[in-house]
Order: structure tokens, then C-alpha cells, then sequence
């Protein structure tokens, strides 16, 4: 973990010689106690294991690393269905992790121009590479806005800080778009707000940093990465090759929120795409054990880990302050001491890397099961607490919320019917930056109907809500996501539930199931009928908020955050 910690690291002025100096600063007492004892102990270790049993976590992997001294490496349960234990060199997707390591490449990038190791010219309009450069000149001809004042003036830092005013548009790019692909469709995605008003997380802009360095640095983003932080730095099990890591034998399978086994969430496509936003896979032993190298320029330092943004204005938690975002990295207080952090989320995975620049710690948490985000964060809380003797009683295990998600079905009340037929609504419907998908009626019957609605009769059987709900179906192969349901609310609206099917089951359940964890799984599409037909539909509720266009804009048309025409 020292490795990646380093990346953020902000405040220092002078060079170190290895990564673990490029952490901490101040007496290892503070962590050790004095004592040399670890942070872990059994009674810590075992209401960890409490917290994975209660969460239905399968297996989970820790390190602890003090700036002086040895890292600690606890592990429990399971990385396969088979039995196979949780190591601390077990190989996890670390999801967001990874941008981090994105906005330390492209600052390792700057440093080559600075000094003259470039390999590429820039670009005319530019006589250097910082992070004040404006994106429209170091990618000219191919990046570009739909807000023009935002495509004109954003630079690196506005869009590493999530402040393009571009929201995540995550189900806009599929398993078989490249980097460059995504850059040029940003075009056509609609914004939530003007550059710099409001920070919104965007993985995007994470593909775009990565194809700006795979254009001036003669090679790839992940070849980059591993030529220039990986193998300097000893990660020799770090990788984006999913087929790569599971060739060691130590790459841990993923389950769903609810226990159920997934099948590798990337292709090699998959993660070349995403290899930016979330692509590196490494274990706690490559993120905690270092050598005595100096990897990350001291240019980098101050930019990646210091608040540019403000993440989160007021804080719920007492315990936490308000938040800020650098580049790559979370910036909060935690009962005063303060975290640089960030977790990540793939299916199958939930991840958190964390240092404590003030208090000589860093701790980093692996979990191989979705949407756990909020045990993972807790065990972090409960790590700290102990490092730094943070309270007279420990933290307690948090128990999940053991309420059921419901389907969606229509409100009982004050419903409108359809103003015309179920099958009026089905067809093909597209948008510039996201293709064309294709509704299904239930009486659809096109072969590509009967296959996409076999799949959800599949995952529906003994579901006794499916036949009173009015639905469309459709195939969607997005990153994240498979499918789409489209289920009937009132009138012309729909409620739009992004998921993944699983009809045949997977590992030795071979029940179907479905599942829908990652990122945005839920909108509102109101279609919209002129002159008897249906001319197309709007998407809102992506954002998660009310933005000035629904405000302000008449026609559903205008307001949606992502309109799709009818074409057929």
C-alpha cells in the first residue's frame, strides 16, 4: 500500500528515497504504542471475521503499514468458490482505486516534459504540459463538450477533480469501445452543470487522462503504468490483465451483495477501457511492501491528495468533516485526524487505500463482494481507531439494513394508464453518445425478443409481482449492466431498472438470479406521444439530483438528461 499511498501525497517538499518515506513523516509511536505491537489483534481480528459473517462477505484482505517499521497483512475466508483461503498476495480488482495511479501517470507524463524525456512533440497551441493545461489543446480535433465554455476551458485538474460538469453518463460506453472512442462521444452527452459549479464523479474523465497519455507517450496506458510504477516499484503481481491474474492462481472470485457468485466482471476489452477509471487489479502485500526507489515526481506531490473540489459541503457524521476531492483521492477528518482515502466498487469487489499523513498509518482493505462498501469503511474505522488508540470501547460492527428490496410496481393510487398499447411503446430508440437500444413487449416476437424475454422469464419464474406489473425488456451490453426493465409507473412514465442477468445461473448455483449493485441501477424514462405515436423518451434521475434544465426546460425533450429518438 505504501506504493500506491505515495501517489497522493502532497505536502512534502524535499526527495525521499523510498516510498515508505514519501508517507510518513512523524515517531512510529503513535501507531506501535511504544510496544511493537500489532494493530490487529486477535480480539480486532475475530470481530472482523463477525462483520464478514454478518455482511455475507466471502473474503477479505487487510494491510496496515506504518511509516517505520514492518507492514501488517491480515486476511479471512475465502477468494474461491472452492475453498481456496484469502492471502495477503491474493489479487483483487481494485476498482477506483485506480485512479490514483491514472493521475500519477499523467503527472509522471508532465515531469518527462518538463525535463526532456518526452518521446512525442505537443501539440503547436502548447509549449508545455501541466495541470492548468486545457484539455481542447493537448487533444485537439478530438475533445469537445456539449457545453462549449466547458469544452474551452476545462483543464487536468477540473477534469481528474470531477468538476467538467459532465455527470457519470456510466451506461454510455460498452464492453467494445476503446478510450478514444468514449472521448469523442463526450460530445453528445448532455451536462449537469456548468464547469466548475458542482463536483460530480465521472469515470470518464479517468479514460480520457489515460488516452492522453497512450497519445504522447508512445505506448499504452497500462504499459505506461507498468513500465513506470509497477515494475519500479516491485508490484510484480499488479496488473489490468484479468487474464493475466487469473493465470497466478491467486485471483479471487467475486459475489454479489447477496452471496451469489459472479463470473469475471472485466474482458480484456473491458479493462482496457476502464483501465483509467478502475482497471488495476494488485493484492495488500504489492500495495505494502517496498524498495528503494524514487517513482512519483515531487510535481505530483501537493496536486493529487489537496482538496480541489468539494465532495460533500456538509457532513451527516459527527465524527467526519465536510469533504474535499483532489485528484484521484477523498480528503476528510475522522475525530480530527486527517484521511486521504478512496474506495471502489466493481462487481464483485469493494475496495478502500488510505493514509493518515499526520499519524504515520496507512491501511488498505480488500473485500471480493459488492456493495459492501459500508462494512469495508467500517473495518477502516475500527483498523484506525486501534492504530491510534482513538477510543476507550471499540467502534461497534455495523449491521446491514436486513430490509428487503422490493421490485418496483405501480403506486395503487392515482395511476394513469397507458395512452396507447404496450407494443407502441416497444421498438428501437437511440442517442448520439449511447446507440440504440431495443424495446421488447412481452409479446414480442423477433428472435432477438423471444431470447431477451426467455432471459427474464428466466431470472422472474416464482416471482409472483412479475405478471401483475406492464414491462419492456431489452438486451443492453453495457459495462454495467446486461439488461434493461422497464417497468409502467403512470401514463407515459416508466420506471428504468439497469441490471444483469443471470439465466442459467453461475459456479455451482446454477439458480438464475439477477443483480444490479454498480453504480446508477434505477431512472425514470417519460416517452413522449405526438400525433399518435411515440416519438422517443427521456431519462431522468441518472444524476441523482434536480438540475437547473428540469427546472427550467418546458419539454420532456429538453429537460431529460439523456433523450433517445424513435427510430423504428
Amino acid at each position: 500500500m505504501v506504493k500506491l499511498l505515495s501517489i497522493a501525497l502532497g505536502f512534502l517538499s524535499q526527495p525521499f528515497t523510498h516510498l515508505s518515506q514519501l508517507l510518513f513523516l512523524v515517531d512510529p509511536v503513535r501507531v506501535n504504542n511504544g510496544q511493537g505491537r500489532q494493530v490487529i489483534t486477535s480480539e480486532l481480528s475475530n470481530s472482523i471475521q463477525e462483520t464478514l459473517d454478518t455482511w455475507n462477505i466471502t473474503g477479505l484482505s487487510v494491510a496496515v503499514v506504518p511509516r517505520y517499521g514492518e507492514p501488517e497483512f491480515h486476511s479471512w475466508g475465502n477468494m474461491t468458490e472452492d475453498g481456496d483461503k484469502t492471502t495477503e498476495d491474493t489479487l483483487f480488482h481494485m476498482a477506483s482505486v485506480s485512479k490514483a495511479f491514472c493521475a500519477s501517470a499523467i503527472g509522471i507524463l508532465m515531469d518527462d516534459y518538463e525535463h526532456g524525456r518526452n518521446v512525442t512533440p505537443l501539440p503547436p497551441a502548447l509549449s508545455e504540459f501541466n495541470w492548468h493545461t486545457l484539455v481542447q489543446d493537448i487533444l485537439p480535433g478530438e475533445w469537445q463538450l456539449m457545453d462549449d465554455w466547458a469544452s474551452k476551458k476545462a483543464n487536468m485538474k477540473d477534469i481528474l477533480s470531477h468538476v467538467s460538469g459532465l455527470p457519470r453518463h456510466d451506461y454510455s460506453y460498452g464492453p467494445g469501445d476503446s478510450p478514444k472512442g468514449d472521448v469523442l462521444r463526450m460530445r453528445y452527452l448532455r451536462p449537469a452543470f456548468e464547469l466548475r459549479e458542482q463536483w460530480s464523479y465521472n469515470n470518464k474523465m479517468f479514460t480520457a487522462a489515460a488516452h492522453i497519455i497512450e497519445t504522447y507517450s508512445a505506448q499504452t496506458y497500462t504499459s505506461f503504468v507498468e513500465d513506470r510504477i509497477f515494475t519500479p516499484l516491485g508490484m510484480s503481481s499488479s496488473t489490468f490483465s484479468p487474464t493475466k491474474a487469473g493465470k497466478t492462481g491467486r485471483f479471487t472470485q467475486g459475489w454479489t451483495s447477496s452471496g451469489r457468485l459472479l463470473p469475471e466482471c472485466f474482458t480484456e476489452e473491458m479493462a482496457t477501457l476502464l483501465a483509467g477509471a478502475g482497471g488495476v487489479i494488485s493484492s495488500a502485500v504489492d500495495m505494502g511492501v517496498h524498495n528503494n526507489v524514487t517513482v512519483i515526481p515531487l510535481s505530483v506531490h501537493g496536486n493529487a491528495s489537496q482538496s480541489y473540489s468539494v465532495s460533500i459541503s456538509a457532513s451527516a457524521d459527527p465524527e467526519l468533516s465536510i469533504q474535499g476531492y483532489g485528484m484521484g483521492w477523498f480528503r476528510n477528518s475522522y475525530l480530527g485526524h486527517d484521511i486521504v482515502y478512496h474506495t471502489g466498487s466493481v462487481p464483485g469487489f469493494s475496495t478502500l487505500a488510505s493514509f493518515l499523513p499526520n499519524d504515520d498509518v496507512g491501511v488498505v482493505v480488500f473485500a471480493n463482494g459488492g456493495d459492501k462498501a459500508t462494512p469495508v469503511m467500517n473495518i477502516f474505522k475500527r483498523i484506525v481507531d486501534a492504530a491510534l488508540n482513538l477510543r476507550s470501547k471499540p467502534l461497534p460492527p455495523i449491521e446491514p439494513d436486513t430490509s428487503e428490496k422490493k421490485p418496483v410496481t405501480p403506486p395503487n393510487e392515482n395511476v394513469v394508464g397507458l395512452e396507447l398499447t404496450l407494443e407502441e411503446f416497444s421498438g428501437t430508440y437511440a442517442n448520439a453518445g449511447y446507440g440504440a437500444i431495443t424495446f421488447c413487449s412481452p409479446s414480442g416476437s423477433t428472435s432477438y425478443c423471444q431470447d431477451v424475454i426467455s432471459d427474464f422469464a428466466a431470472v422472474d419464474g416464482g416471482k409472483s409481482s412479475a405478471p401483475q406489473t406492464v414491462q419492456l425488456f431489452a438486451a443492453w451490453p453495457r459495462i454495467w449492466s446486461s439488461h434493461i426493465r422497464v417497468v409502467h409507473r403512470s401514463g407515459s412514465t416508466f420506471v428504468v431498472q439497469y441490471t444483469s442477468l443471470f439465466p442459467e445461473g453461475y459456479g455451482r448455483d446454477r439458480t438464475p438470479f439477477e443483480t444490479a449493485e454498480i453504480g446508477t441501477s434505477e431512472a425514470t424514462a417519460d416517452f413522449v406521444v405526438e400525433n399518435g405515436k411515440v416519438v422517443g423518451f427521456g431519462l431522468v434521475g441518472l444524476v441523482g439530483q434536480l438540475m437547473e434544465r428540469e427546472r427550467t426546460q418546458a419539454t420532456v425533450k429538453n429537460r431529460a438528461e439523456v433523450w433517445f429518438d424513435k427510430v423504428q
